[in-house]
């Protein structure tokens, strides 16, 4: 029992020291949130609409889109909508929404409020279909090929740097634009 308690110090200092090798390598980026998901096939999904008959995986088929997962009650998500509003009016990016475990009104109010950058949004009410996705938590933007694979994640509200250096450039690649 002594000799555990003398090596449990040395234990806890290996541990904390493999950490910070980890941590200060260079490209790691402590805030990335990998995605088991890319470059996989979406979930298949039908969801009801807010306003019309909502969408599915397969009426996305045979172009590329972006999804955008979030709710009313989302801070982060406020702080995002005025780029997506960019993209959707400067832009004219594919952009749909899932409002995610909201109350369609309050979803109504936002957009109402803040302007609709999304060309359709889907009710995921009870939240399987972002649990499906493996949303951790809103906002989380997706972006998916002409056959329905996930080929970008972004995890928390996107950045004008973001959509410049990453999500345009794939955009324009998955059009045909290279």
């Amino acid at each position: 029992m002594r000799k555990l308690i003398y090596a449990l110090p040395v234990l806890l200092f290996a541990g904390l020291a493999g950490y910070f090798i980890l941590a200060l390598q260079p490209g790691y980026d402590p805030h990335a949130l990998p995605s088991v998901m890319i470059d996989k096939p979406a979930p298949d999904f039908k969801l009801a609409g807010l306003k019309d008959d909502g969408f599915s995986l397969e009426g996305f088929k045979g172009r590329p889109v972006v999804i955008n997962f979030f709710a009313s009650w989302c801070v982060p998500c406020r702080e995002e909508h005025p780029l997506l509003m960019r993209l959707a009016e400067k832009e004219h990016i594919p952009l749909y929404g899932i409002d995610y475990k909201d109350r369609p009104e309050d979803a109504a109010r936002l957009l109402a409020q803040f302007g609709n950058p999304y060309r359709s949004v889907g009710l995921d009410q009870d939240g399987r279909t972002g649990l499906d996705f493996g949303v951790y938590g809103v906002p989380e933007t997706y972006v998916l090929d002409a056959t329905g694979r996930i080929r970008k994640k972004f995890t928390g509200p996107m950045t004008a740097k973001q959509v410049n250096q990453e999500l345009l450039p794939i955009l324009k690649q998955l059009s045909g634009g290279v």
